[in-house]
Parts: structure tokens; C-alpha cells; sequence
């Protein structure tokens, strides 16, 4: 296979704030992989907090396309060679896996979803997050998602004015679906008061404390009366039963796993561990984000709006619809198409 490589700054359309940080611009790397006069695409979209930039991504790059099978189909073998090639770089080779992907779809001329046996129809709505910022900011925030057709908005918090953001939120978008996000950001006691202030509010709470902490998860899953959802403390599918009696809800994201397959390996393990799933992305080009759309009939909850984040004609590549995740327009692969 022959391949190529290109690093894409994109900037946001506004400010993109969390507990952790604010963030304008959004740095992915490309990956195209060309056989037998097809190329497939896919892209990675690194996160400092797992240890990854654009640079470590170009720096690894290298080495994982150096060490796949020549037949795109050994999937199996291809992970098995990067994984001993290179340490984690999840979002390296989220990359690669996508493009394989992309390419696998369009040469046995079927989108995506059809290749791996889904069904189209079963997908859920995404959700449109809207970032920390003053409080009437995130009301005009709320405001003009709903405007724009967003019937389910996930509310970063992580303030202290976050009784007050929710309620703000909720006079702009009296009638969309709520679900919050903390980053990490809440002591346990905080947590818990949270949580039961949300209950009735918001269909569940994402990472509410610290991942390094276990047992703090444990203490306010176990107090909570609103669904706890897990990012943060679910990196791969080891991971899954660790968090399985401590969570709701799963959230996986193929630049924290590795791709389209270990995200299906992920999604599996926690099924089968009584958990349900959440589908989540980075701030992603739609090379990356159009693979996720197609994973969107496994899980119960989706949040993949990572698109939408992006300055208008920022994004150099174009694919399914979000927030629908209507795949009936995706004829080969993943749909991802260079503007």
C-alpha cells in the first residue's frame, strides 16, 4: 500500500472552553492509503491529555505504515504490527485503522456500516455540546443550537455556577434533552450534591470526578441518582471492568481506543459487562468523525458533533449529516469526501 501523510489546522467557530482548558483551534493529521487504484481516508485528532499532539502523531506515523500487511483485509495482523511498532498512540493509529477502513467499503463497493453487518436505521441522535463560558453566553449558545435543529445538547459544567448554567440552559432549550459533562472537575462531595440537584434535569452525568481516583467513582455512582457515564476512565477494552461496577454508561472514542475495531471490541466487552454505550469524539475532521458515524447503530447514546465545532469551510473534508447520522447517502466507505 502506498500512503501519505498531511497535518490540517482547523480553527473553531468560537472558543471551545472545558474544566480543563480552552481551546481555538483544532490540529488533526490525515492519513490516505492508496491500493490497487482505491485510497481510503481517515485522521487522527490528538489529545494532550492522553499524551498525543499532531507532532508525536507525525513523529509515529512512520512506523505504524511501515509495518502493515500488504493485504488491507489482515486487520487483525495490521494491530497486532502497530501495537509492537509503537506504545500506545491511540490516536496515531485511530488514523490508520479509519483509512483501512474507508478503503476496505470502497473496494468491495459497500458504505461502511453495510461492510461490517449494521443497521443503518437503528442509529440514535447526536448530541451538540455546548462549552463553558459566561453564563448568558452558553444561554445564546443553547439558544441557537436548538435554532439550528440540536434536540439534544450535552452542557459542559465544571464552575461554580453550574446550578446556574443548567438553569440558564434550560430556559433557552425548554424542551431538549440534557445530558452534562464535569471533565474530572468535582470532588465527590460535589459530585453527589450535583447529582442530586440534576436528577430530573438531565438524562445523566459524564465523568463527574477524577479517573485517577477508582473508588471516588465508586462513592458517587453508588450515591448518585442520575445515570453515570465514564470517559475519561475508559480509555480501551481493558479497561471495561473496571469501571463496570462503578458506571452506567461507557463512552468510547476511537481516538482514545485505537480505531474502528478496538472501539467495536470496547463496545462489546461492555455490553457484556451490563453497561450502555455512549459514542464520543475529539475536535475531528469529518475523515475522522465519518467512521464513527457508522459504528452509531451499536450504541444507545451518541455524541459526535465534533465537526460542528469547526470555522465554516474549515474542515477540509465533508460526510455524513450530524446531529441525524443518516447513513443512506454514504454509497462506499466511511463517506468522508475532500470538499
Amino acid at each position: 500500500m502506498n500512503a501519505s501523510v498531511e497535518r490540517v489546522e482547523m480553527p473553531l467557530a468560537e472558543p471551545f472552553e472545558i474544566a480543563r482548558g480552552v481551546q481555538t483551534d483544532a490540529e488533526n493529521v490525515v492519513v490516505e492509503l492508496e491500493y490497487d487504484g482505491t485510497t481510503g481516508v481517515g485522521a487522527a485528532a490528538p489529545s494532550s491529555h492522553y499524551g498525543e499532539t499532531a507532532a508525536t502523531v507525525e513523529a509515529v506515523l512512520p512506523d505504524l505504515l511501515d509495518v502493515l500487511p500488504e493485504d488491507p483485509h489482515a486487520l487483525d495482523a495490521a494491530h497486532a504490527e502497530m501495537d509492537r511498532a509503537v506504545g500506545r498512540n491511540p490516536a496515531a493509529k485511530a488514523a490508520v485503522d479509519v483509512a483501512l477502513h474507508d478503503l476496505l467499503g470502497k473496494l468491495h463497493d459497500l458504505p461502511l456500516y453495510r461492510y461490517l453487518g449494521f443497521d443503518a436505521s437503528a442509529t440514535p441522535v447526536s448530541s451538540f455540546t455546548v462549552g463553558l463560558a459566561e453564563t448568558d453566553e452558553m444561554r445564546r449558545k443553547a439558544r441557537e443550537a436548538v435554532a439550528a435543529g440540536h434536540e439534544v445538547l450535552k452542557v459542559k459544567l465544571g464552575t461554580d455556577r453550574d446550578r446556574e448554567i443548567v438553569g440558564a440552559v434550560r430556559e433557552a432549550a425548554p424542551d431538549a434533552r440534557l445530558r452534562v459533562d464535569a471533565n474530572e472537575a468535582w470532588t465527590p462531595k460535589q459530585a453527589v450534591s450535583m447529582c442530586e440537584f440534576l436528577d430530573g434535569r438531565v438524562e445523566f452525568v459524564e465523568q463527574p470526578v477524577s479517573a485517577e481516583s477508582p473508588e471516588t467513582l465508586r462513592y458517587v455512582y453508588e450515591r448518585s441518582p442520575v445515570p453515570i457515564a465514564v470517559d475519561e476512565s475508559l480509555v480501551d477494552p481493558t479497561d471495561v471492568p473496571q469501571v463496570a461496577d462503578r458506571a452506567d454508561i461507557a463512552t468510547v472514542k476511537l481516538m482514545k481506543c485505537g480505531g474502528v475495531r478496538p472501539a467495536i471490541e470496547t463496545f462489546h466487552a461492555a455490553r457484556a459487562h451490563g453497561l450502555e454505550t455512549m459514542l464520543g469524539c475529539m475536535i475531528e475532521t469529518n475523515a475522522a468523525i465519518a467512521a464513527a458515524v457508522h459504528l452509531a447503530p451499536l450504541v444507545d447514546y451518541a455524541d459526535l458533533d465534533g465537526s460542528l465545532l469547526l470555522a465554516d469551510g474549515a474542515d477540509p473534508f465533508e460526510g455524513p449529516p450530524v446531529p441525524s447520522l443518516d447513513l443512506s447517502g454514504v454509497a462506499r466507505g466511511t463517506g468522508a469526501t475532500r470538499r
